[in-house]
């Protein structure tokens, strides 16, 4: 049986955000405005990015097991340069996270759990299906 730890998390996440563009998953008014963090000079340029995020928050919480929006916000972080000064990490925006998670429990694909947010039965058997595909594919 193939899962998502076997395929390529770029084009897993890729499908993942095709799958949740079929699903009743709503994007935020503000997406095409704002930077994904403070380490950002422009905002994204893809025309999915929501969906992307998305399907990354749902990859995350299957790997890593429970997660919350602290940690995601260090894991979608970056660095920040800062001319001749050595550049230091910064940290993603919050409320993208946080918009994700509500939109992603709405669907059933995550659960909030009293130690975070945990992916359900439903998120997990999309993903195994979606990294089904992508291994036929390649």
């Amino acid at each position: 049986m193939v899962t998502a730890f076997d395929v390529d998390p770029n084009r897993l996440i890729g499908a993942a955000a095709e799958k949740l563009k079929g699903m009743n998953i709503k994007e935020p008014s503000y997406i095409p405005f704002v930077k994904s963090g403070s380490d950002r000079q422009r905002r994204p340029t893809q025309d999915d990015f929501w969906y992307l995020r998305c399907a990354a928050v749902l990859r995350q919480a299957y790997t890593k097991g429970r997660i919350g929006v602290s940690s995601l916000r260090t894991h979608f972080g970056s660095r920040l340069k800062r001319g001749v000064k050595p550049e230091k990490h910064r940290k993603s925006g919050g409320s993208i996270i946080r918009d994700a998670f509500i939109e992603l429990e709405k669907a059933g694909l995550l659960e909030k759990k009293k130690d975070g947010r945990h992916i359900s039965a439903k998120g997990r058997s999309l993903l195994d299906s979606v990294a089904k595909e992508v291994s036929k594919g390649s």
